[in-house]
C-alpha cells in the first residue's frame, strides 16, 4: 500500500484503502460510497478530531497542523526521510529531496489538499 494510502486508511477508515489504490484515483470515487445512499455524495470526515484524538493518545508533543513528520508520527506510520521521500514521489514532487525542509512543507500541503479532495473535512488554514 501506498504511503499516502495509509494515511487516508489511518483518517477515513480500511475503506478509504480499498478506494486509493494509487494516488490518482480519487476515495471519494463510487467504491467509498455506499450503494444505498441513492447516488448522494459519501459523507465528509472531519480529519481535526481524528488527528487531535491520535496525538492525545501518542502522549507527546506532535504537531501535526504544520508538521509532516508529526502527522505521520500521530498516525503510526513511517516518518523516515526515506518514508517521506517515498511519499513525495507518490505525489509527484519535482524539488529536491535532499532540501528535506522544502519538501516537508510541500508534502504538508499536498496531504492536507488530498485529503480534502478526497472527502476529508481539512481547516481552512491548511488548504493553501
Amino acid at each position: 500500500m501506498s504511503i499516502f494510502g495509509k494515511i487516508m486508511g489511518a483518517i477515513f477508515g480500511t475503506k478509504a484503502d480499498a478506494a486509493t489504490p494509487g494516488t490518482t484515483a480519487p476515495a471519494g470515487s463510487a467504491d467509498a460510497a455506499p450503494a444505498s445512499t441513492g447516488g448522494a455524495a459519501a459523507p465528509t470526515v472531519d480529519v481535526t478530531p481524528i488527528l487531535d484524538k491520535a496525538v492525545a493518545a501518542k502522549g507527546e508533543k506532535l504537531d501535526w497542523r504544520r508538521s509532516i513528520v508529526d502527522l505521520m508520527k500521530a498516525l503510526d506510520i513511517d516518518s523516515s526521510l526515506s518514508a517521506r521521500k517515498e511519499l513525495a514521489k507518490e505525489l509527484g514532487y519535482t524539488g529536491d529531496t535532499n532540501d528535506s525542509a522544502s519538501m516537508n512543507i510541500w508534502l504538508h500541503k499536498q496531504v492536507m489538499a488530498k485529503l480534502a479532495a478526497n472527502g476529508g473535512k481539512v481547516p481552512d488554514d491548511l488548504k493553501s
